[in-house]
């Protein structure tokens, strides 16, 4: 894709830290990091998000995931690590070319999860038959 950051950082276009690439996947420093070491991973070829990413190409793309989580804990100190998917803006997917975010954690580094919620009565049983209704 022609506009795509990410496929011009692929392309070599846009100058950036790599620190994984093979034929499939390329992983890089991101520019924006939750926490430093934040690194991006992404397959070469432009998929929109993960809903429209053929399911081969995770096994690639998570194979690198895990070296570059257990490089991070071994270079960084690190003592966790958050791997996150964002899929459409309203979840913070910014850059329409899939993209896993492997996020070094250390203790007392101030990033915040979810807010949990509960289930008002009943809620929760409509809820699975909702959805399970569509897993058939």
């Amino acid at each position: 894709m022609k506009d795509c950051l990410f496929c011009k950082i692929i392309e070599k276009e846009i100058p950036t830290e790599i620190l994984y690439e093979d034929k499939d996947v390329v992983a890089f420093l991101d520019i924006k990091p939750a926490n430093k070491g934040h690194v991006l991973v992404l397959p070469k070829k432009h998929y929109k998000n993960f809903l429209e990413t053929p399911k081969q190409e995770f096994n690639k793309i998570f194979e690198v995931c895990q070296k570059i989580a257990k490089a991070q804990m071994k270079a960084l100190n690190a003592h966790g690590f958050n791997i996150m998917i964002n899929n459409s803006r309203v979840a913070g997917h910014l850059i329409d070319h899939l993209h896993v975010h492997v996020i070094p954690r250390f203790e007392n580094d101030g990033l915040k999860h979810f807010v949990q919620s509960e289930y008002n009565k009943g809620e929760q049983k409509k809820v699975f038959d909702r959805i399970k209704s569509f897993l058939k």
